[in-house]
Parts: structure tokens; sequence; C-alpha cells
């Protein structure tokens, strides 16, 4: 086996800078003799990743038919089919009674595989008009994020591709079927032009800027589809402005002008018979309110509280239509669902699982007396569930399919707490095999850590997943702060000045699984991506002893470089998050745990590390510099991987069975450095 490539390192602040040449000869030389030397450290593996790839293929129900949705006068559905990486959209005349389909009347809306041509593609908007005479649409051809716009006559099948550039991928229709407001990207990569175009017309006319680089652009349509909603928003205010979704060329009106701190998110919809907006804002408290106002009046002097501030549930969002409202909450670490219909008290959905994930998933027409929520859980795969508005009952409309053998009684689930170093008492949830939970013996364990932007890490179901827990591991989620899981007071004790306590809960959690004897240090690896990579980074720096293998999935560990420069994608918008380093306090702070900045001379974990190369939102010199560095100072012998996918971005390869192909590869180092047979 050949030695691990080296990288030079430059005399400076930043000794593995030129790693940032993105289209140096030398760069590319260096990323391809680390993917030559993970293939060549692997090539014993392979036999198994083959293995691991047909075995998790085959839980899958390659040949499937999604859940329609009605519409209108038809029913929109997707196929997959065997062999193919994406599903085919389509649509049929919308029967009677039921959800069947009519194969008779099948029309193919959009079939991504022929687009793809074998490389890299990812839909961005699919977006059918008004009138369902159009689709505009939007793709990404190299995972940098940026689309190209597409607009599609169903009746003729005639292709139009939009003359405009930087698009962000977003198309909106007005209810006239024939305008168009998209987004387009600044240099760094921030939506913050808003256009309008009429079809026909050669060009489109400009309807914001938003010029605060903190601040980014969007626009959808409410809930009632009358109103077009522009929302601006940074890490901690919004502002939002409306218009008449029937009078496209009109001015956009504010609802309440920004002011730091005040976050609010509008919809429209009816209530009690009488078309309103409802906004939800934490002007009143950090769990956020719920607002009313007229559909004449909708500024914020006119606003009428309709459901106050409560310090100990989160009102996360909510679902409208004609018959009910759906609020989404979040109390003791569980999202929660809470139907209210005029003449009915609120009620609260019952459910079968003690840690789940769950959300409305599509509230279908305005006029309908249904929605369908998504529900999955650890040992359960996701459902398609229909509410009924009226009566509160749910039903199984779809379980998501896993092939083969499967019984969901066969896995335990769990919630497990662990005591921080401050006494915080902080969430897990773990899943394993019965008999291995019941030996009472230490197993291997897969823990999975996030813990920022208030993003929450809620239990979910994984096909691939069932070729660890068959080989005995446990899988975890540690529900560090600087999630969303506890509310958004978990959120704020996990940034800026707080950003230690994501690192000391994760910590906490891995000598928890550790004490409570489901595990040990040789036995425990460690996973996370994007911001999840830093926290991963940080935890390696200042705990390396407590784990034997981590996986960094397009790692943000050079948080101190990419911070202090404002040319990168997304680096002012994250000054929220993070702190803004040309701050004196702040710069010391993040160079505090910048996994990066902490590397030292000390024994290291077996690391895979995976960078995308036109990830737009994690440079892939971030990984690489980060690995290089590892290389130079590490005192063990363990293995050390860098991974450069170069037809990819943040999210990885696009299609499916490409991405399945990677999880093949991490369960295989993983096998390996654990010693799994």
């Amino acid at each position: 086996m050949s030695t691990a490539p080296i990288a030079r390192a430059e005399h400076g602040a930043d000794p593995y800078a030129w790693l940032e040449q993105r289209h140096s000869e030398a760069v590319l030389a260096y990323l391809q003799a680390e993917n030559a030397y993970l293939e060549e450290s692997l090539a014993e593996q392979n036999d198994l990743r083959e293995q691991l790839f047909q075995e998790i293929k085959g839980r899958i129900r390659e040949t499937d038919l999604s859940l329609p949705t009605p519409w209108g006068s038809y029913l929109y559905y997707q196929r997959t089919q065997a062999g193919e990486e994406y599903p085919r959209h389509y649509r049929c005349n919308r029967p009677v009674d039921g959800l069947a389909v009519d194969d008779a009347s099948e029309q193919l809306l959009l079939d991504p595989n022929a687009l793809a041509e074998g490389g890299y593609l990812s839909l961005g908007a699919f977006s059918i008009s008004p009138d369902q005479r159009l689709l505009a649409y939007s793709l990404d051809r190299s995972g940098d994020e940026i689309y190209q716009l597409f607009v599609k006559d169903l009746d003729s099948g005639a292709v139009t591709t939009l003359p405009f550039s930087d698009a962000d991928g977003s198309l909106t229709w007005a209810n006239d079927s024939q305008t168009l407001f998209f987004t387009t990207l600044d240099d760094t990569h921030r939506p913050h032009r808003l256009f309008r175009h009429r079809l026909g017309e050669a060009d489109a006319s400009l309807v914001f800027e938003e010029a605060d680089g903190r601040f980014f652009l969007s626009c959808h349509r409410a809930s009632s589809e009358r109103q077009l909603i522009l929302l601006l928003s940074s890490k901690t205010t919004s502002e939002a402005w409306v218009l008449d979704a029937a009078q496209p060329q009109a001015e956009f009106r504010c609802l309440a002008r920004r002011e730091e701190g005040h976050e609010y998110y509008p919809d429209h919809g009816r209530l009690d018979g009488q078309w309103t907006w409802l906004i939800r804002s934490n002007q009143s408290g950090i769990n956020f309110a719920l607002y009313q106002a007229t559909e004449d009046c909708p500024e914020r002097s006119h606003w009428q509280e309709l459901i106050a501030h409560d310090p100990a549930v989160m009102l996360e969002g909510l679902s409208l239509n004609q018959e009910a409202m759906v609020l989404s909450l979040r109390e003791d670490g569980l999202p929660l669902l809470e139907l209210r219909s005029s003449g009915q008290p609120p009620r609260r959905l019952s459910l079968p699982d003690a840690a789940y994930s769950l959300y409305v998933q599509d509230s279908l027409e305005f006029h309908s007396p249904i929605l369908r929520l998504r529900y999955e859980a650890l040992n359960r795969p996701a459902q398609i569930r229909q509410l009924d508005l009226r009566s509160g009952e749910q039903c199984v409309l779809k379980e998501t399919p896993v092939e083969g053998p499967f019984d969901a009684d066969a896995y335990v689930s769990r919630r497990l707490w662990a005591s921080a170093a401050d006494g915080t008492q902080v969430p897990i949830s773990l899943v394993a095999r019965r008999e291995v939970l019941a030996t009472g013996q230490p197993a291997p364990l897969y823990l999975y850590g996030y813990g920022a932007y208030g993003e929450c890490l809620d239990p979910w179901f994984s096909h691939a997943r069932l070729s660890l827990l068959e080989r005995g591991f446990v899988f975890a989620i540690a529900h560090v702060r600087g999630g969303g899981e506890l509310g958004e007071a978990w959120y704020r004790a996990g940034k800026l000045e707080h950003k230690q306590n994501t690192f000391d809960d994760f910590i906490a959690c891995a000598e928890t699984l550790i004490s409570e004897r489901l595990t040990t240090a040789a036995q425990l690896a460690v996973s996370g991506g994007s911001a999840g990579g830093l926290l991963i980074g940080a935890v390696l720096n200042q705990r390396p002893e407590l784990f034997a293998a981590a996986i960094a999935e397009v790692p943000f560990v050079d948080v101190l470089n990419t911070m202090l420069n404002p040319d990168l994608p997304l680096t002012v918008t994250e000054y929220d998050e993070w702190g803004d380093p040309n701050e004196a306090e702040a710069h010391a702070r993040i160079k505090a745990y910048a996994p990066y900045e902490n590397v030292r001379p000390q024994a290291y974990p077996a690391l895979l590390a995976v960078a995308g190369y036109h990830d737009s939102r994690v440079q892939y010199w971030e990984a690489a510099k980060w690995v290089a560095k590892l290389r130079a100072h590490k005192t063990d012998d363990r293995l050390l991987l860098l991974k450069t996918d170069f037809d990819a971005g943040h999210g990885g390869m696009s299609g499916r069975y490409q991405a399945l192909r990677d999880v093949a590869l991490e369960y295989a180092f993983l096998f390996k450095i654990l010693g799994i047979a």
C-alpha cells in the first residue's frame, strides 16, 4: 500500500491556504491523489462495499408509485423505476372518489433521468401554474446550487429556457398563470433580488433588492393562494411584504418594518368565515405567539393576539386551510401538532412512539377537509397519515415499504438524558435490535450530531441504517444545544458566545452512552455533516480518546478563515450564528474552538472526511486543509482519509444509487476500523 499524500505546508498564518486555488493543477492532483489513497486503503473492502450496496438497495422498493396529490382536475404523483436514479413526475385525470391512478390519462410531466444524461442533476422548483397548463422548473447541473429556469407547455410539450442567470432555483406563479417571480444570487451566493417575468417577454423587471448581506430573500404563495409573500430574513430578524396574487403588476406592501430581533412569518387564510392574516411573531416572547389581522389591514399596528406566548411550548409553525388551523408545536424535545377548528376545543394528536419525527407534509387544496402528515421513528418507516380536520381522526395512507424481512418490533427505540458539564440535561434518541440491548453488554455505536441554526434533529427511519443494526450496532442521536429540539432557548444556548455548549453536550452524550454500558470508547463512531462536521472536528480536538472513528461530511472546519473572508458565500449572513471575527472578542472565541485552528500533536481517531468540489456552502478546501494539517500533526498511525466528490455539491451525489454507494463506503470504513466482520 502506498503512503498517504502529504500536502506541502507554506510559511504564514495559514500554511495550507494554497489548497484554496480551485483550478490549480497542483490542487487537483493532490485531491485526486487523496481519492486514490482512499481507494487503495479500502481496497480489501471492495467486496464488502458492493455487498452493502446491494443489501441496502435490496430493502428499497425500486419501482414504486408515490401517494398521488389531488389538485383541481388532476392527480399529481411520481414513479420510481428500478435502475433509474431519479423519480419521474406524472399526472392523470382525477377520479370522482379516491386516489386511484388512471393509466389511460397518465401524462409524463418531467423525466430528470433523461435530463441528467448520467451526470449530476438537482431539481429545484417544480411548480404547476394555477391554470395547470404550464410547468415551471429549475435545474442545477453541477452541485453549485445555481439554477437554470425553464417553462414547459403541458399541452404541446414545448420547453422554453428562461434567459436569466445566477438564479437560486425558486419560481413562484401569480394567479394569471403568465407571471413568474424568481430570485437571483449575489457574488456571495445570497438570494438578494426578486424579479417579475411575464411569459413571452424577453426581460424581467426588478421588484426588490436586499442590500444587507445578512438577509436572504424568498418569495412564496400563501396557503390561501390569494396572496404572495416576499420574506426577508436573517438569523435573528425578518421582514415580510405581501401582494395580491391576482394583481402581479402591483406593488408589494410591508406588514412590519424590520426591527432587530423581531422575527415574524405571515400566512393568509380563512378564520370564522373571514379572509384573514395570521402572523407568527416573537414580539412577546422567544417561543413565538400567534396574531391575527384583517385582509385589508395587515400592518403591525392592527395585529391582535390570538394565541399567547408560552414559555414552555415553542410555536414552530402553522398550516391553514378553509376548515381549520394546525399548529406545529415543540414541547419537552418532541414535535406536536394541535388541531384548531371552529367550534371545537384545541386537540393534540396522539402518536404511537416515544421519540419520532412529525410534520405537516401537505395541506392539499385550500378547501380540502383533510391534510397529510409525515410521521416516522427510528424503528418505524415513514408514514403518510391523513388527518380529518373535522373529526381529528388519523389514518395511514402509505408507509414506506421495506423489502425483505422486516419487523419494527424487533427494534427498540429509547430516549436517554445526559448531564452536561453545566448540569443541563441533554436528550439522546437511540435504536438497536431488542436482543442487543437485552444483553447489557457494550456494542458498536454510531453517534450522530448537528447542533446549529436551531435545526431540529428529530428521529428518522433509514433503510441503510438497518445494515448497521443487523450487525449489532446501536444508533444514537445527540440532541445538543444549538439545535432547536427544546425550543428557541435551546438554540440560543448553543450559538455565538455559547457555542462551546454544543461540544460539551456531545461529549456528555458520548460519556453517558459509555457509562450506561451501551458502548465503549473503542467501539464508538461519531458522525456529522456541514455545521455538524464542525461539531465533530471540535470534539476530536477536545476529547479524541473518547472515539474510535469519525465521519465528517462536507465539514465546516475552517471556521475562522472562512468567517474572515466576506467574499465567500454565506459568510456575512453567518455572523449572527458564529460572530464577526473582525471583532476581537468574537475572533478569540471562534479561534478557541475552530477545528482547523486547534489541530495539535496528539493521537486522533480514524477519520473519513468527505467534500464536494462544487459545494458553494462549505468549500471543498475546508476538508482538504483540515486533513492536510491532521496528517502533519497527529501522533498516531490510524487511518485518515479524504474523499472529494468532483461531481457533487453540498448535498453529495445527486442520484439515489450514487448516494447508496456513498453510504456503503462509509459503513465499510467503520467496519474496518471497528473490526466488524
